[in-house]
Parts: C-alpha cells; sequence; structure tokens
C-alpha cells in the first residue's frame, strides 16, 4: 500500500491540490519518520516551500541533534528572506556537527546574496581547512572566486577538480571554466590549452566567445578568430558582442568590406549600439561610400540623439566633407536640446564652419570659446592664431600664439611671428 507521501506526489503531479493537501496532513500524522523525510526534499524541490518547512519543523522538534534540517530549515529561511532565522539556524550548529562543513557552505551563500563578501569567503576557507579534498568544497571556492572576478584564485580550486577526475560538476564543464579564468587574467597558452578541449556540445556561447577573444590575442591565430566568431554568429545571432571583435579582425585583415556588414549586421541586432554606427561610418567613408556613411551616422543619431561621442563623430564628418551648413544645423539643434556639458570639440568644428562661410561674428564666438580647452593642441593653435589675426583679435592671437610656440618651438617661421607680434607692442 503507497505511503500518504507517496500519494500526495501522486496527486501533485496530476494537479490534484486539494486532494494533496489532504495526503500531507495525513502523511504528517500516520507516516514514518524516514518517509516524510524524503517528502520533504521531494517538496523543497518543487517548489513547495511552506510545507517541506512543516515537515523538517516537525523532524527538529523530534531530533534536536539532527543537524542536517537546521541546514535545510536555514535553506528555506534564505528562500524567504529571513537572514536573521537562517542565521539563528546555522549557529547552533556545533563545530564538531556532521552538518557543519554543510552549514558553512550555506552561510556562504547567504553572505554573497547579501554581498557580504568577505565573510562568505571566510565561511567557504573555513570549510576548505575542514576538508580540502572535498569536491563541493573546491567548486564552491572555485565558483566562488570566479563569480567575484578573482579568476586568478580561482583556477587552483578549478585544477583540483580536474585533477581528481571531475571534468564535470553540478553540471558545468570545469575545463571550459578553468580555460575561461586562464584567458580573463590573460594567459592565453594555458587558456587555449582548456578551451581548444572543450566539446562541441559543450560549447555554450559564452565559451566560445572566449575562444574567439584568446584566438584574437595571437595575429598568427586571426583566422582562427575569425572562424570561431563566425561560427558564434550563425549559431546564435542575437549573440551582440560578437560583432565589433569579428569586424575589428576584418579591419586588420585588411578586409573592410566585410567589417562593415558586420557592424551593419550588428546594428541589426544592437541599434543602441553607438559603437557600431560609429565605426561602420568611418569604415563606409574610408570606402569612399559617403552616402552609406552619412546614412549609419543619422541612423545612430536617431536611437541615440544625445550620444555625445557619436555626435562629435559625425560633426567632424560634415566638416571634413565641407558640408558647413548641415554641421551648423546639426550643432545649433543638439546645443538647444542638450544640457549636458559640450564637448569643446563641436565648439572647433563650429568656428571652421562658421569660417568656411564667411559668418565671422559667429566663427569669433566659436573659435573663442574652443581656445581654453585646446591651448596644448598644436593643431588647432596654428589656424587660430590666423584667424583671430585676420579678424583683429590681438590679444587672443598673440594667446594662442604663445602657447603654439612653447609646443612646436622649432616651427621658425611662428617663432618669428610671435617675435614680431611682441615688437609691435613695444
Amino acid at each position: 500500500m503507497a505511503s500518504f507521501a507517496e500519494r500526495m506526489l501522486d496527486e501533485l503531479s496530476s494537479g490534484q491540490l486539494d486532494a494533496a493537501k489532504k495526503s500531507f496532513a495525513s502523511a504528517l500524522r500516520y507516516d514514518d519518520d524516514d518517509t516524510i523525510y524524503s517528502l520533504a526534499e521531494e517538496l523543497y524541490g518543487l517548489g513547495f516551500s511552506n510545507q517541506a518547512k512543516r515537515v523538517y519543523e516537525k523532524l527538529l522538534g523530534k531530533y534536536p541533534k539532527e543537524d542536517q534540517l537546521r541546514t535545510a530549515l536555514a535553506d528555506i529561511a534564505i528562500d524567504e528572506d529571513n537572514t536573521d532565522k537562517a542565521l539563528m539556524y546555522l549557529s547552533e550548529i556545533a563545530t564538531d556537527s556532521t552538518a557543519y562543513i554543510e552549514s558553512l557552505l550555506v552561510a556562504a551563500d547567504l553572505y554573497q546574496s547579501e554581498g557580504l563578501i568577505e565573510s562568505a569567503e571566510d565561511k567557504l576557507l573555513t570549510a576548505y581547512q575542514q576538508d580540502d579534498q572535498e569536491p563541493i568544497i573546491q567548486f564552491a571556492l572555485a565558483e566562488f572566486y570566479f563569480a567575484s572576478a578573482k579568476y586568478k584564485a580561482a583556477i587552483p580550486y578549478y585544477r583540483q577538480l580536474i585533477q581528481a577526475g571531475e571534468r564535470y560538476f553540478s553540471g558545468l564543464d570545469i575545463v571550459s571554466r578553468i580555460g575561461v579564468a586562464y584567458a580573463l587574467v590573460g594567459n592565453f597558452d594555458n587558456a587555449l590549452g582548456y578551451l581548444e578541449q572543450i566539446k562541441e556540445a559543450d560549447m555554450t556561447p559564452d565559451v566560445r566567445f572566449q575562444l574567439g577573444l584568446t584566438y584574437a590575442t595571437n595575429p598568427e591565430n586571426r583566422q582562427k578568430a575569425i572562424k570561431t566568431f563566425t561560427q558564434l554568429r550563425d549559431l546564435d545571432a542575437s549573440y551582440a558582442g560578437v560583432y565589433e571583435p569579428l569586424a575589428q579582425l576584418y579591419m586588420a585583415s585588411h578586409e573592410p568590406d566585410k567589417a562593415l556588414v558586420t557592424y551593419q549586421e550588428g546594428i541589426a541586432i544592437d541599434p543602441f549600439n553607438v559603437k557600431f554606427y560609429q565605426e561602420g561610418a568611418k569604415i563606409a567613408a574610408e570606402l569612399g561610400d559617403m552616402t552609406q556613411a552619412q546614412s549609419l551616422y543619422q541612423e545612430g543619431l536617431n536611437h541615440n540623439p544625445n550620444d555625445a561621442v557619436l555626435m562629435t563623430s559625425y560633426a567632424g564628418f560634415l566638416v571634413q566633407n565641407e558640408d558647413h551648413v548641415g554641421n551648423i544645423n546639426l550643432l545649433n539643434a543638439y546645443f538647444a536640446s542638450d544640457d549636458m556639458d559640450i564637448n569643446p570639440q563641436l565648439y572647433w568644428y563650429l568656428a571652421q564652419s562658421y569660417t568656411a562661410l564667411e559668418d565671422f561674428d559667429m566663427a569669433t564666438k566659436y573659435w573663442q570659446a574652443a581656445l581654453p580647452s585646446y591651448m596644448d593642441t598644436a593643431d588647432f593653435l596654428k589656424p587660430a592664431y590666423y584667424y583671430f589675426r585676420s579678424e583683429g583679435e590681438h590679444e587672443l592671437a598673440l594667446q594662442a600664439l604663445q602657447a603654439y610656440v612653447q609646443l612646436v618651438p622649432d616651427d621658425f617661421d611662428m617663432v618669428a611671428a610671435l617675435q614680431n607680434e611682441l615688437d609691435q607692442e613695444l
């Protein structure tokens, strides 16, 4: 005859909740302790933590020395965000208890979830001191350090697992984990030694991406990196992180057409990624496709209207292509809608555009606005000097000239011009 616990589980699986409640009450009353303990484990795994808690509390009242019940109740308290109650159960477990190590691991999880990283680490290290050959502890420490971005600290514990023959643990491929860890600390040779061992079935998108990045660190492996990234893109086109490094590899391989297509594919997946528009537009311009470049800048700004980097890049493109009216319209609209700090590069671009259109009042305004930010930039100071001099702005011209000569003392024409300016003041 089936126990009430078995009957309850069958009723839960068939959706008979009212009947399951009655069977649960009968199980608590009539089933033996081992049976209801197993029931509690099943219920907790199914998400019925309240019912599991009732069983564990009943058993703890009957067997107060069974500390494993306390760790189970602590787990449930953590799930219920009842930190104080969880810590109470864990604090009741003595250091000589068979459940002590388990209590340390539960406490570490609790502290880590609360952001108390040092306390979590202390509990894990204490557990390791108790039994440094226990795979669960090795894995917990490795994962703790990996999650904390302390990859170098994680590696020895992953290595212990591998050396003990634990290729897989808790559903995780340890070889892939240690390979990624080595890559993230910059030990790319060791990283490849592990990453290239990974079976295709275990090659997650993140691991494949890291393999591609690791190949990319060595120019001799560039084609392997491209192959790895294209495989990732073909398997999971939504993996937005793959497009930029793949495009950069195409550029390094002198294949700008493929790089441009890659950025365009990236835009289709992540239309708010400013880098895709900016780099794609630059490549299009280098290929002589100014229409495509402008289209990418405009599309990028439609999605990211207040992005200062993209705005500055587009303004520079317009100035370089002598679309000064377009640049002025673009930046005046941007200044009117943006309340953030303005990149002084934009003042310089406006100064150039107004100068080209011979609107000298506005040009002077923006040359002067840009000047304080470019007192250490020779490429700005020289044209600024000539502009201010042509407009009779003697003090501004002298200021720009003096700063320029300090930066480029071997430009003898400008040194002579400075001497002439100073002689005129005498």
